[in-house]
């Protein structure tokens, strides 16, 4: 059973990545080039990373870039690592990790649904959420949210009152 440290050092001897953290007891970050990735996921799940727990995306539209978080867990050694990569915002292009975990279609189509990031590879990327949505992605920092209610409800107060504004 490795720890926390141990883990650091695998992934330092095969990879280069551009940061290295241990956040907490059982839980590392390690953040990737977006180039070698995939290469690093297929490499933790042939050394006990055999969970795939989710794969998460965040926003970063004053750097033009998404982050996607791809969260793993060895029942052997006990620690959640997050591996995380940044792209481009536009044109929000990743390739698919299904070949590696096929679970992984599942977590692509909602990020695709959400954020609107594709996937290459995965040729399932319709919505699971959002059928005929006709906005910019929901989750995406600039997507306004007030102005999506204002446009396509009507607001009521309590009493079932019509509000103006």
């Amino acid at each position: 059973m490795r720890n926390e440290k141990d883990l650091l050092q695998l992934m330092n001897a095969h990879f280069e990545p551009l940061k290295l953290e241990i956040k907490r007891k059982q839980n590392v970050s390690v953040e990737f080039k977006k180039e070698e990735l995939i290469q690093a996921l297929s490499f933790l799940k042939s050394h006990s990373y055999r969970h795939l727990s989710t794969i998460s995306c965040v926003d970063w539209p004053e750097e033009g870039e998404f982050e996607l978080v791809y969260h793993l867990f060895s029942y052997d050694d006990l620690i959640n690592i997050s591996l995380k990569t940044r792209i481009k915002r536009d044109p929000g292009i990743f390739q698919t990790a299904k070949e590696i975990w096929p679970v992984a279609e599942f977590y692509e189509r909602d990020i695709h649904d959400f954020f609107g990031v594709k996937f290459k590879g995965n040729d399932n990327l319709e919505e699971l959420i959002l059928e005929n949505w006709q906005e910019i992605p929901p989750m995406r920092k600039d997507f306004d949210t007030r102005k999506f209610v204002n446009d396509k409800y009507e607001w009521r107060d309590y009493n079932g009152q019509k509000h103006t504004d």
